[in-house]
């Protein structure tokens, strides 16, 4: 029986893998799925925690990469049409989630022989509890550790993501377009780089950021709201 800890590398995950080590719980493989979309203080901080405990995480990856998925796959739309990359997730279409951690997760699992997995659900997230497989454990949700606590007991441990959980509740892709626009806000704010790019993902590609915006829009919006802003 092998016992593998999901490392996304966010807040939840990261405590729970370090009160694991902490309490000599059995970890035999640390799994992180790169979407190749991750901040870059993400990367730095997965490498800061490995320094830490002094072992590697073992990086999975799908078959191809996002940008391939976005915006070169063929793939067939209904009586034999073509259409040319999956474009942007949308809430009934997360194609990213899927393909990019879903497969290459199980794909992985189903390898591994019998295993018990670990995932950095918190105790305030009783929805993400419900109806878990049975070799699945979430162990901050029996441990009572909820959100706020996860991100304390990282910092307490020197972790900090570069400032991200200042600037954003949940860390995941940075170009995803099911943010807020608060968030949008804060990431052309804080990471002008990452927007630009942004901007550049979406001319590449038919159907827009988000329905009723494309980045050029919101870049547009975002820039008028400044200027007011120094109006007044």
């Amino acid at each position: 029986m092998k016992h593998i800890v999901q490392f996304s590398g966010g807040k939840d995950s990261t405590c729970m893998l370090l009160m694991m080590l902490d309490q000599n719980m059995p970890v035999d493989e640390i799994i992180f799925c790169d979407t190749g979309k991750e901040f870059p203080g993400m990367y730095d901080h997965i490498a800061a925690v490995e320094t830490l405990i002094g072992r590697k995480v073992t990086v999975l990856k799908a078959e191809k990469s996002f940008d391939y998925y976005f915006a070169e796959h063929i793939k067939t739309k209904g009586k034999g049409k073509l259409s040319q990359g999956y474009g942007w997730a949308r809430m009934w279409v997360r194609w990213c989630t899927r393909l990019l951690k879903q497969e290459p997760t199980k794909k992985y699992l189903k390898s591994q022989g019998e295993y018990t997995q670990y995932i950095g659900i918190a105790a305030d997230e009783p929805k993400r509890h419900k109806n878990i497989p049975k070799n699945t454990i979430h162990p901050l949700f029996d441990w009572g550790i909820t959100e706020a606590q996860a991100l304390q007991y990282c910092y307490d441990r020197g972790f900090d993501w570069d400032g991200l959980y200042e600037h954003f509740k949940r860390v995941s892709c940075w170009c995803c377009p099911l943010q807020r626009l608060s968030e949008l806000r804060t990431l052309r704010k804080y990471y002008p780089e990452l927007w630009q790019e942004l901007i550049d993902m979406d001319s590449r590609v038919e159907y827009k950021f988000k329905p009723d915006y494309s980045v050029e829009q919101l870049e547009r919006r975002f820039a008028k709201e400044d200027l007011q802003q120094e109006l007044f």
